[in-house]
């Protein structure tokens, strides 16, 4: 009777104590579109405030702070430039301000959380975390998580679209302005380079995945026969070895559009929406991501903030939230 009344007692658990260690998290926005076709992403940012993230990440137990917005050229002033990388100019001095950003941000202790904006916004970001680290004698890991491989350079590209080329650039295959923030590259060693997910990669971004040296790809295949968990395993023990941690960029686009429908560009065949929690709450278990951030939000052809929403929970689910 004494433990049926102690049981009674006992309250239950809150989220805050479901075992995810408490961080300082710093919210950065980069309300940019000028690397894509379609307008819209630059509003992604607002959508995932308006949808809750610093509350509800507050509720787990983190400390958050929003560090507000990256200022960022409207497209409608600035001309594009050479088309077959658009914007080129605008978009890397958009990436050196984020990278500044991030390092200030890891050098006080906090944990980056940038909001895109459209992809090409990681390579300030990876760009950043990579030379926090680098001035501690260690190297980062990378984990790619996205519908494209976003590998293009503008030699390669069919668009000329900058949020097709950030990997290119973090690899040091160009564009060479992006390439070269802080002097070295590429910011990833190869080896620590993983992509996940892909499921729409141009001809010329195959060859370039070779050239850059990445030999960690998991498609949507993959992920179909294998399972989520094996291959977030395995994408983790390889992003993970021998670096101080890695840093994990989530295009929306990654999830099907029947979960995520307010996307730059969608694609169908992408992962559930218990896949992408799955792949998000092994990343929390393993506890080495230095830095998270997600991209291409696109309210403007969202449903109700549905993706907006989505992800926050994502977001949470990365920082430790768990069902029980």
């Amino acid at each position: 009777m004494t433990e049926e009344i102690k049981e009674l007692k006992e309250p239950k658990r809150r989220l805050s104590d479901s075992g995810a260690s408490r961080k300082k998290i710093r919210v950065i926005g980069v309300p940019l579109d000028l690397g894509a076709s379609r307008r819209g992403v630059d509003m992604g940012p607002s959508a995932v405030r308006v949808a809750g993230l610093e509350a509800r990440l507050e509720a787990m137990g983190h400390i958050v702070e929003d560090g507000g917005n990256v200022t960022v050229p409207i497209a409608e002033q600035k001309k594009a430039g050479d088309p077959q990388a658009k914007y080129l100019k605008e978009i890397t001095a958009t990436c050196t301000k984020l990278a500044e950003g991030v390092l200030k941000s890891l050098e006080q202790g906090f944990v980056p959380l940038v909001l895109g904006g459209d992809h090409s916004v990681a390579t300030g970001t990876v760009s950043g975390v990579a030379e926090f680290y680098r001035r501690q004698n260690q190297k980062i890991g990378l984990i790619w998580i996205d519908a494209h491989s976003d590998i293009n350079t503008p030699e390669t590209s069919p668009s000329g679209n900058v949020h097709g080329m950030p990997l290119a650039a973090i690899m040091g295959l160009g564009p060479a302005d992006m390439s070269n923030l802080y002097g070295f590259s590429p910011k990833v060693d190869p080896a620590n380079v993983v992509i996940i997910g892909v499921r729409d990669v141009d001809a010329t971004e195959k060859a370039n995945i070779k050239k850059a040296g990445i030999t960690e790809v998991y498609t949507m295949r993959d992920i179909d026969e294998r399972g989520m968990r094996t291959v977030i395993e395995e994408a983790l023990r390889a992003a993970g070895r021998g670096t101080a941690g890695y840093h994990v960029s989530l295009d929306m686009d990654w999830i099907d559009p029947e979960d995520a429908p307010g996307v730059g560009t969608p694609v169908r065949g992408g992962a559930t929406y218990r896949e992408a929690h799955l792949a998000m709450e092994i990343i929390a278990d393993h506890g080495r991501m230095t830095s998270f951030e997600i991209v291409e939000v696109n309210p403007v052809i969202d449903e109700h903030n549905r993706t907006a929403d989505l992800a926050v929970e994502l977001s949470m689910s990365a920082f430790g939230k768990k069902i029980l």
